[in-house]
Order: C-alpha cells, then sequence, then structure tokens
C-alpha cells in the first residue's frame, strides 16, 4: 500500500531536513535541504536556460557523488551564493569531506528567476543570498512552508504565483520517497480554461484541491495552454526540485533516479523543458534501505516522478498572491465569477 508520509514532506524521508530564509522586502528567498548524514547525490538537467552550481562534481564519473547539502535559490546568478554560505557555515563544523588536512563540504545548487517580481533590487555590490544561504541552514527542521516560502517566495508559475511545494510516499514494504521543488515555470500547472491541476490524477486525499479529472467535455488545447498575452520572457523561470529516497544508491543509480524524476516535471507542468527554463532535478540517497536490483530501481523512479508532480501541484496550490501574480485560490475566485 502506498501512502503520503505523516507530514506529506521530503522530510518525511528519515535522515532529511529542510530550512527556508525569505527577504519579502526583495521577494525572494533560499532553501536549503539538509541530509543529517552525507549521502549519494546526483543532478539531472532538462531546461533550456540553467543556473547551477557544483553538480559536476556529482557526476556519476567524478570522483565522489557525495553531498553535504542541496541549496535551492531565487536571486537568478546572485542567488548562487546562497550555497557560499551554507558552505562557510558547514564547513565551520568540520562537516564536509577531508582533504590535504582540510574540510570541504560538498554544497551542490541551483537558481531561478525572480528578479522582475517586483521586489526591491537595489542591493547595489551587497546581494542578500550569502545570508539567506545561513538563515536556510539555521533552520532546517523536520516542518517547513509551503508555497510565499525559502526558495519559492518570489517565484510565478505562468499566468500564476508559484511557489514552494514537497510531497511524500512510503509503502508497506518502507520504501520511502520525498520531493521538493520551487515551482518557477514558464508552462502552467493548470488545464487552460478550468482550476484543475494537471497532476489531478495522481492526487493523494485532497493535498491540492481534490478537484479530481478535468470537467466534462473538457478537450484540451492543441497549442501551448498559456493564457491570452501571456509575455515571453527569455530565460526568466525555472523549476528546481530535489527528490530524497532511503534507499542505498550509488552515483549512477542516482542519475538515473534523477533522470526518471524529470519525467514528474513533465505530469504536473505543460510545456516542460522549454528553452526559457533551466529545469534541474537533484536526488539524495541516504541508504537505509537496500537497493534489491534494477526492478527496484525503476520502482524508485515512477514512484519520484509521481511525488515530484505532486510536489509541484501543492507548491503552487499553496502560494499567495503577490505583485502580479494571483495565488491560484484568488485566481480561481474570479474563474468561478
Amino acid at each position: 500500500m502506498l501512502k503520503p508520509g505523516p507530514r506529506n514532506l521530503i522530510t518525511d524521508v528519515e535522515g532529511i531536513l529542510v530550512g527556508n530564509a525569505e527577504d519579502p522586502a526583495v521577494r525572494t528567498g533560499t532553501t536549503v535541504v539538509f541530509p543529517v548524514e552525507r549521502c549519494t547525490a546526483a543532478a539531472d538537467v532538462r531546461g533550456g536556460a540553467p543556473g547551477t552550481r557544483d553538480i559536476h562534481a556529482l557526476d556519476p564519473t567524478a570522483i565522489r557523488g557525495e553531498a553535504d547539502a542541496i541549496v535551492l535559490s531565487g536571486g537568478s546568478m546572485y542567488g548562487a551564493d546562497a550555497a557560499s554560505g551554507v558552505v562557510a557555515e558547514l564547513g565551520a563544523r568540520g562537516r564536509g569531506v577531508a582533504f590535504g588536512g582540510a574540510t570541504i563540504p560538498v554544497v551542490p545548487g541551483a537558481i531561478l528567476f525572480d528578479l522582475t517580481n517586483g521586489g526591491d533590487k537595489s542591493w547595489g555590490a551587497d546581494p542578500p543570498y550569502n545570508r539567506l544561504g545561513r538563515q536556510a541552514l539555521a533552520a532546517v527542521g523536520p516542518d517547513f512552508a509551503l508555497g510565499n516560502a525559502g526558495a519559492g517566495l518570489g517565484a510565478r508559475a505562468s499566468a500564476l504565483k508559484g511557489g514552494l511545494g514537497s510531497a511524500s510516499l512510503r509503502s508497506d514494504d518502507g520504501v520511502q520517497v520525498g520531493a521538493l521543488v520551487a515551482v518557477n515555470s514558464f508552462g502552467s500547472v493548470v488545464m487552460p480554461g478550468t482550476d484543475r491541476f494537471w497532476a489531478g490524477p495522481l492526487e493523494m486525499g485532497e493535498e491540492f484541491g481534490g478537484l479530481g479529472p478535468p470537467p466534462p467535455g473538457w478537450r484540451g488545447e492543441p497549442e501551448m495552454p498559456l493564457p491570452p498575452g501571456f509575455a515571453f520572457s527569455p530565460m526568466a523561470n525555472t523549476t528546481i526540485a530535489v527528490v530524497a529516497v532511503n534507499a542505498a544508491l550509488d552515483k549512477g543509480q542516482a542519475k538515473r533516479l534523477a533522470i526518471m524524476a524529470q519525467d514528474g516535471l513533465a505530469r504536473a507542468i505543460r510545456p516542460i523543458h522549454t528553452p526559457f527554463d533551466g529545469d534541474t532535478v537533484f536526488v539524495l540517497a541516504t541508504g537505509a534501505l537496500p537497493l534489491t536490483g534494477p526492478a527496484m530501481l525503476a520502482r524508485l523512479g515512477h514512484l519520484a516522478a509521481d511525488t515530484l508532480s505532486r510536489a509541484c501541484a501543492r507548491g503552487v496550490f499553496h502560494a499567495q498572491s503577490l505583485g502580479d501574480r494571483p495565488g491560484w485560490a484568488d485566481w480561481r475566485k474570479t474563474l468561478q465569477a
């Protein structure tokens, strides 16, 4: 039997903690995913305009394939400095790879574009992201906010307010899967002309409204499902995510899981992986559950993709209106009027 974990958050995977930090005036934020014990990690990039840091250290051909934390941040390339704050803090704790008498934390990350959302970006030579990275690390724990929180604070999802989403899944045989995502997509998470989520068929309970399948007579759209007058903004998007599992995976297996998990974005957002997005998915594998073979890896990839889809819908479902983007709940009222 499959069901969400007790929190329906990525932290239902034992050994995974999350912390958020925000700067409301800037309309931006940072999220840190922190494994209590450093663990196998991987990354997969599918969007055409990515912004990442140190993901090549996670490549299966690299000398090591473990991470001490994963950082997701707003701020475009300024936001990459959030990982620097996390590296500094973890290094001071002695957490990282011992090398030549030094300790070097491995903290890959990815950023999303939120520079034109109306916040005060007049930071000059002192962007807030190093500070936000440190604050998010200090806040890590099993519980955290969704929607306008962390890296999702300034996010926008097509014509709606984007946000931070998370979901989890547990099975009777001990498998634990969790996903966390900052939805800042060019594509839409809702079916055109309806209030229904593309991820609706995968919903568990009423985690994002319990609206069910599309209404009778809905036939879909032959063109890209974007609202009239939607402005194309090259490189102004990106959906970035972390998937965690409790399985024992090597670097290559974790990479395969990240590749399969990307399909979760395709089930929840349309269109996806466009030239305007930098869609990136990280994987953390804590190693508590033995991997019994390739069939189990295939199963984990399938469950990870579905869990990531649910997390995408939850991120937008919980987001509140901000600036020029209405939250889903406010937008739904206008749709029903």
